[in-house]
């Protein structure tokens, strides 16, 4: 495949609750003509992104038995691998990253496996700042290697800080990289050719940031932070779950670093939809319940310190016999 007809890949990174899957809905929403792939990583044993994902007519996989850093890389490999067999081709591919992924070996998979290279090219690393809740991440080694990886960068919620925290954040992400695209954003609102076709991953420049690049090593994790996944049957009661998941946040919020879930909140047709990141939280009614569907509750938790059993007691309790 000659180079100019490789598909291009954007790898969309960062933190926890950063605003990543608002940025592929937007993109998925635009009237851009392109046939997009979409990979989808979450952390946890439960996957809920692909539910919170616009429906279009892009293919969309998903991966939730690790992260795409580490133990599943070859998992994303053979995923692409069968991509590529498929009949149609495809104009574009996305890979979301979980909040606690180094991109670095997800982009360095796209150099050391053949077929990869070949085939694909890759545009851009995209990555969402929290510029809300950066601060208190920002000692987090998976934190600045997004920032670090970064051509363009989406410094999102700048409507919930005040200028001047909001300048020294600009200032200290500049201090790891002074090369990416930075953009201000309200709920990733960026003009899509911000973001795609680019054309602005540049391997010296990152080989002069990491000289061991290509150097297949693994990455390890903050084994400190975990995932806790819950799935319980039944109608989740909306005056109880307000009430136990703002007690919640209020005695754990520091170290609640992202919550996500898919709830079937008073038997309604449509099912709701909770994120959190800290002490915010957010709901929503999200798409309807089809005839044939079994509807269920599902709850992720990421943080540092979690109480499994207590979260798992916490939630049942909301849910009406």
């Amino acid at each position: 495949m000659a180079v100019l007809d490789r598909i291009p890949v954007t790898v969309l990174t960062g933190y926890l609750g950063a605003g990543k899957t608002t940025l592929l809905n937007r993109i998925l929403s635009e009237d851009h003509g392109r046939r997009i792939a979409v990979i989808v990583n979450e952390f946890g044993e439960v996957g809920i992104d692909h539910q919170l994902v616009v429906h279009a007519e892009e293919e969309l996989f998903e991966m939730n038995n690790g992260c795409i850093c580490c133990t599943v890389r070859g998992d994303l490999i053979r995923m692409i691998e069968n991509l590529l067999a498929r009949p149609g081709r495809f104009d574009q591919l996305i890979i979301e990253t979980t909040g606690l992924a180094d991109p670095g070996p997800v982009l360095q998979t796209f150099f050391v496996n053949d077929t990869m290279a070949a085939a694909m090219q890759l545009d851009a690393v995209v990555t969402v700042v929290d510029a809300l809740h950066m601060e208190t991440h920002w000692d987090s080694s998976e934190a600045q290697e997004q920032i670090a990886f970064a051509d363009v960068l989406l410094l999102n919620k700048t409507d919930l800080v005040a200028p001047e925290a909001l300048a020294k954040l600009r200032e200290r992400i500049r201090g790891i990289n002074a090369f990416a695209r930075v953009h201000e954003t309200e709920r990733c609102a960026v003009d899509l050719a911000e973001v795609l076709g680019r054309h602005a991953f540049d391997l010296s420049r990152v080989l002069a940031i990491e000289p061991d690049f290509l150097l297949d090593d693994a990455h390890q994790h903050d084994e400190t932070v975990t995932s806790v996944a819950l799935v319980e049957p039944g109608v989740v009661d909306g005056t109880l779950f307000n009430r136990w998941l703002q007690g919640l946040v209020q005695i754990d919020g520091p170290n609640l670093f992202r919550l996500k879930g898919i709830l079937n909140l008073d038997d309604e047709d449509r099912r709701f939809v909770v994120q959190g990141v800290h002490m915010t939280l957010e709901g929503r009614p999200g798409r309807a319940w089809s005839g044939a569907e079994t509807r269920k509750n599902e709850m992720v938790f990421i943080g540092r310190g979690l109480d499994a059993d207590g979260l798992s007691r916490g939630f049942k309790s909301c849910i009406v016999a």
